[in-house]
């Protein structure tokens, strides 16, 4: 064996001897209590101790086949040869028990000495006593095992302080900054880094240095850790990853040994890159205030990690990268200069930054001549590096499910669809009363966002839908024709109104009485919108101040008369919107709401070409169903320029007005409602458009 085996097991034997001692005091214990061949010297001048529970056993059995009293002494005799001898405990009668077990009790006044000073057994005291010393072996190494952990924060029988990253070298690494997209500003910073371990002369000879930490910050799927691996092979140095739940354990200090054991590897590779995800994990503020309370093992692990990152040497090589979406909860002295004294924001990508992802992504599926990437990026807004991912694998299965020769747009935008708003429920059949209430409802979001959009208020209805979907039996799906960053007041009232679209609707066709759950997902968002505007945003009669609270705070912020001021102020708000909505579809809209209804009725789904069409007084079915799916302007591009679709429908038969009843009063299904025909869905977000970066309030 050479050194190193011999120094490993020596290392190895030494962590562990505690379970060494305790299986060779077993096999003690085994060896010399032995079997039954071991009771072949049992005779009469030397019989062998047993229990007297023992003994009766034996006498079950059949192993013995007759005893002998004498004193306070039992001996017996098995078949064999060979002698058993035991103490009577007090209460016992011997012939009793052993006569309802079969077996004959006899005199026998020729016990030996040797049997009667026996009593009951060498044997059982020599096996009790190995019993104590292994008892005591194994308190004792505890005991030992507790002393350690609190010296030195380890468990050694258990490895619990080893390392438990991951260790990539150069030639590990594939990632180059070629495969991570829409993120160029962060590349351009983060290519300081790459330079700086390619050349450090470059930046010591000019007396500067490289920040030791840099802070990725952004939403999950943006590409923090995909990044950090683009830094190492673009750099050509060693990789270390791990993540910060990595080093949380129940038991105080072992979090800490192992940064120390993550940071000496790193010094032992530089220059490289330590990587650790998450940081959050075990970087949150210090202090326990608040309702999160006091964690000794967490802290101490940060101090640690405050430790290792403030103790390099100087041009040590090593860069520290960390990820995080919660930076706001990071401790101020990680995020002090010295430490992760550079911060890098990776947020979710633009429409150019959708497209090149896109490119990235599609390069690795068969897309087809008609695909147009530029278009599928401006019908993803608020999709992530992750999510384009599974958009373009979607669309990939899709396409290979109906054995298509190559992926075509019409996959991708059904994968779109199929991510935003769910699968389709082919299998559920609902019934006439709900899929009229469905259209109904449906129908009142999309004509009245159709309405705001065309005052630039709103966002274009991309889809209307009473095909089931998830856990919703309908929905309008609402896209940015461009990315925006601000929104007016008057725009987020116009959310509130199309949300409240549809509650509106069902109150004017059913009644007060009739109305659905399926509004509970709109009632929630206009609400929504409408607490941010009073709480935070300062637009409502309340004035231009900040009623936010902190919820970590165990006291309230404000008062309970303010906090009923903002309910009643937001409940005026939602009721406003409502109102707003009835105007509209008993007004002016009130002609395009009942072709919209009738069209979702016939044809289920009409893409945002068909509800301009309906806006129109034109009848959708002229066109195909697909025909106006893919006509998305590019961003800046006038929004009153015809586009081809518009083009294919202008021979669409013109629906006059006058054949629909203006009063607001539709006549499908009137008269015939029940309360158990409309519960439309349990599922209060059923027909609440998804969120988007840009309604997140």
């Amino acid at each position: 064996m050479s050194n190193f085996d011999r120094d490993k097991w020596l290392q190895w034997a030494k962590r562990n001897w505690v379970w060494l001692a305790g299986a060779a005091a077993v096999a003690g214990y085994m060896t010399l209590s032995g079997t039954d061949d071991d009771y072949q010297g049992a005779t009469l001048d030397n019989p062998y101790g047993v229990t007297y529970n023992d003994m009766l056993e034996r006498a079950k059995h059949r192993d013995i086949q007759g005893v002998a009293v004498i004193d306070q002494t039992v001996l017996g005799a098995d078949n064999r040869g060979r002698y058993y001898v035991s103490s009577i405990p007090s209460g016992r009668k011997v012939e009793a028990d052993f006569s309802a077990l079969n077996t004959k009790v006899t005199p026998l006044p020729g016990l030996s000495a040797a049997a009667k000073n026996s009593g009951g057994g060498s044997g059982s005291a020599f096996g009790s006593f190995l019993g104590i010393a292994i008892l005591a072996t194994m308190i004792g190494g505890i005991v030992m095992m507790m002393r350690q952990q609190g010296a030195n924060g380890a468990r050694p029988n258990m490895g619990a302080g080893s390392f438990k990253g991951r260790k990539y070298m150069p030639g590990d690494i594939k990632v180059r900054f070629d495969d991570v997209a829409g993120i160029d500003e962060a590349k351009q910073e983060l290519r300081e880094v790459v330079d700086f371990l390619r050349s450090p002369g470059k930046y010591t000879r000019l007396g500067g240095k490289m920040p030791s930490g840099l802070l990725m910050v952004g939403p999950p799927g943006t590409g923090k850790t995909l990044t950090a691996k683009a830094i190492a092979g673009e750099a050509g140095v060693p990789f270390l990853q791990t993540s910060g739940s990595e080093f949380v354990e129940m038991y105080v200090g072992v979090g800490a040994k192992r940064v120390r054991e993550l940071f000496e590897t790193a010094k032992s590779s530089a220059p490289c890159i330590v990587f650790i995800d998450e940081i959050d994990a075990v970087g949150k503020a210090r202090g326990g205030g608040g309702l999160s309370g006091s964690n000794d093992e967490r802290e101490q692990t940060l101090n640690q990690i405050l430790v290792e990152m403030d103790g390099f040497a100087k041009n040590s090589g090593i860069v520290v990268v960390a990820a995080t979406n919660r930076a706001d909860v990071l401790d101020a002295a990680l995020k002090r200069p010295g430490r992760f004294d550079r911060q890098v924001h990776i947020g979710l990508p633009d429409i150019r930054g959708r497209e090149a992802i896109l490119r990235v992504h599609s390069s690795k599926i068969l897309a087809g001549p008609d695909v147009d990437l530029a278009i599928v990026a401006q019908g993803t807004p608020g999709f992530s590096g992750a999510d384009l991912a599974n958009l373009c694998n979607e669309a990939a299965l899709m396409a290979a499910r109906e054995d298509k020769a190559f992926v075509t747009m019409v996959d991708f935008e059904n994968a779109k669809d199929k991510i935003m708003m769910g699968p389709e429920k082919k299998s559920f059949v609902m019934s006439p009363q709900d899929k009229e209430m469905t259209a109904y409802h449906e129908a009142g979001h999309a004509v009245i966002g159709a309405y705001y959009h065309r005052q630039k208020l709103h966002d274009i209805p991309h889809k209307a839908t009473i095909v089931p979907r998830g856990g919703a039996l309908g929905l309008v799906l609402s896209l940015p024709e461009k990315d925006q960053t601000t929104i007016k007041k008057i725009e987020l009232e116009s959310r509130m109104v199309m949300a409240m679209g549809g509650r509106a609707a069902e109150r004017i066709v059913y009644g007060e009485d009739f109305v659905s759950t399926g509004a509970g997902g709109d009632i929630q968002q206009a609400s929504k919108i409408a607490r941010a505007m009073v709480k935070n945003y300062g637009m409502s009669e309340l004035g231009s101040v900040d009623f936010s609270e902190n919820s970590g705070s165990l006291q309230p912020s404000l008062s309970q008369d303010m906090h009923d001021k903002i309910e009643a102020t937001v409940q005026k708000m939602v009721k406003d919107a409502e109102y707003k909505a009835y105007g509209l579809l008993t007004g002016e809209l009130n002609p395009q709401w009942e072709l919209m209804t009738q069209s979702l009725l016939k044809l289920e789904t009409l893409n945002r070409q068909q509800i301009q069409m309906v806006m129109d007084m034109r009848d959708p079915a002229q066109i195909a169903p697909l025909a106006g799916v893919f006509d998305i302007e590019a961003a800046g591009n006038d929004n009153d320029a015809p586009m081809p679709a518009q083009e294919a429908a202008q021979d669409a038969v013109v629906i006059g007005p006058e054949q629909y009843d203006r009063s607001g009063v539709p006549h499908i299904g009137r008269g015939n409602a029940r309360a158990d025909d409309y519960h439309v869905s349990e599922d209060d977000g059923s027909d609440a458009p998804p969120d988007v970066p840009r309604n997140d309030l």
